[in-house]
């Protein structure tokens, strides 16, 4: 049997629901800091540059998303990151400004006790605030909660991934407060929240999606299915200004112009209706069953777009972040802002990781259609 749908809502965990949100909690989450789930093989700074502008990417959202099948997977974490520089989503398609990487334990392991984590909030208000180091001692950015190998060349306490979070860290504060406090003393320079770079923070409620559709209604450029064009619109595509130039059209062009305008109403159709029952969802997830629903017949990969992992084995789809989700990032601006139709991540279908370190997966960015923006 197919596994079913689970949909993605975010909600705001508000100030006392913060600790929900770290690492021994195992969240799924968007925006702030990621909540890294093992210590062994964080992605560094290089691997989290853009493809396009090479800045450093923020954190978007992670899933915890364990397999009860395997022993090696009983916790299991997507982290999605992206740019946030508004003219690199111009192109669709794969990376770009976008990346993903899967990280998976054991339930026995050197970072997190056997037993599911408490229901009620630790003690005292340092559970709820990000952590600056890794229990190993690695250290963390103070910007954006990734690795941190860059000191601040004054104090030497600072971490930073890297140059541009050092200097932005500097402006908001961090001259100030450098040198000021003793050795393991923090209460100084407390992170500040860098909300100029970092999401927005949302705790990720999962729900299974009520079965609505037969499970093989996710539509492709070549589905043959559902409602023909009726042919007064395409008169009505004849008329008025776009007429005098169909005019110097033959027919068969008209023809096939008419098809692809009736395959993207009839797949965008499909999307609007697949989402209009839960129209608040960020997230569908389905490994291994339902693929995904796409928002055009346009840029929709094919088997060899998708590259295999580097263990040999095919990647199968697992999620994709709805364009929902952009109501929450306040990134709209009156220019060019983060955008998408959707994000599509596929998976290892081996689920392979030896070691324990984080892998890096395939990220697909679909654009709407220009007539549906």
């Amino acid at each position: 049997m197919a596994p079913g749908v689970e949909l993605g809502f975010a909600a705001a965990a508000g100030p006392g629901g913060a600790w929900r949100l770290r690492s021994a909690y195992f969240p799924s989450k968007v925006g702030g800091r990621p909540a890294w789930l093992g210590e062994a093989g964080l992605p560094g700074p290089a691997a989290l540059r853009c493809d396009r502008c090479q800045q450093p990417r923020a954190f978007l959202l992670q899933l915890y998303a364990p397999l009860p099948d395997r022993p090696d997977a009983f916790h299991r974490t997507l982290f999605v990151f992206a740019c946030r520089g508004a003219a690199c989503y111009r192109l669709p398609g794969p990376r770009g400004p976008l990346c993903v990487f899967r990280n998976q334990l054991p339930r026995r392991n050197d970072t997190y006790p056997e037993e599911p984590p408490p229901e009620d909030p630790p003690p005292g208000p340092a559970a709820a605030a990000p952590p600056r180091r890794l229990r190993g001692g690695a250290a963390l950015c103070r910007v954006c909660g990734c690795l941190g190998p860059r000191a601040c060349g004054r104090c030497r306490r600072a971490a930073y991934c890297g140059p541009e979070h050092q200097a932005l860290d500097w402006r908001r504060g961090h001259r100030r407060s450098c040198g000021q406090r003793a050795a393991g003393d923090d209460s100084a320079d407390a992170t500040p929240e860098h909300n100029e770079f970092l999401f927005p923070e949302y705790e990720i409620l999962i729900e299974p999606e009520e079965p609505e559709f037969p499970a093989d209604s996710s539509v492709g450029p070549d589905d043959e299915q559902g409602a023909k064009d009726p042919k007064e619109k395409e008169e009505l595509r004849a008329t008025g200004s776009a007429g005098e130039a169909f005019q110097s059209l033959d027919e068969e062009t008209l023809e096939a112009m008419a098809k692809h305008e009736t395959e993207e109403d009839k797949i965008f159709q499909t999307f609007k209706e697949r989402v209009a029952a839960e129209p608040e969802q960020i997230i569908r997830y389905c490994r291994g069953g339902e693929g995904p629903i796409w928002v055009s017949g346009e840029n929709i990969p094919e088997e060899k777009d998708i590259p295999n992992c580097l263990c040999g084995a095919k990647r199968i789809f697992e999620f994709q972040i709805m364009p929902q989700l952009l109501n929450h990032l306040q990134v709209d601006s009156l220019g060019e802002s983060v955008d998408w139709g959707t994000l599509v991540v596929y998976t290892c279908a081996d689920n392979c990781g030896e070691g324990n370190e984080y892998l890096e997966e395939f990220i697909w960015k679909q654009d709407f259609s220009a007539g549906y923006i």
